[in-house]
């Protein structure tokens, strides 16, 4: 169980990462292009739908372990070293008392998944009925 636990620390590691990022896109030094990358990340990395549930054991931190890293690289070469340096400074300080809560986003974030599964299902029942 002691790699399952080195998962989840590194998914909480990432976690605050991704919040540093929110953090830079956030700074006006930042250009547009970066918090467009940005923006991408942290929405689905706070996202409360995954493609792999985290219920799952290992498989579910899968997602978290490799799609955000690689969302988490990109957007690091676009933000100014800087601005970084002082979001993750920032960010750190914010996460010592766990993840930050905002229930305006998890709503949000919500609806829009909820948009998407109606046009899909939209979308699903045209196509069906056409045959």
């Amino acid at each position: 169980m002691a790699g399952l636990e080195q998962l989840k620390q590194r998914a909480r590691q990432l976690k605050t990462e991704t919040f540093a990022l929110y953090l830079a896109a956030r700074d006006p030094r930042t250009p547009w292009y970066a918090r467009l990358v940005v923006a991408a990340v942290v929405a689905y990395a706070f996202s409360p739908v995954d493609l792999i549930p985290d219920f799952i054991p290992v498989l579910g931190y899968l997602d978290d372990l490799v799609l955000i890293p690689l969302g988490i690289a990109l957007a690091l070469q676009l933000v100014p070293q800087m601005v970084l340096a002082e979001s993750r400074l920032r960010a750190r300080e914010a996460m010592g008392g766990g993840k930050p809560v905002s229930w305006a986003a998890a709503a949000l974030i919500v609806l829009i998944w909820l948009g998407v599964g109606v046009l899909c299902g939209v979308w699903a029942y045209r196509a069906l009925r056409r045959f």
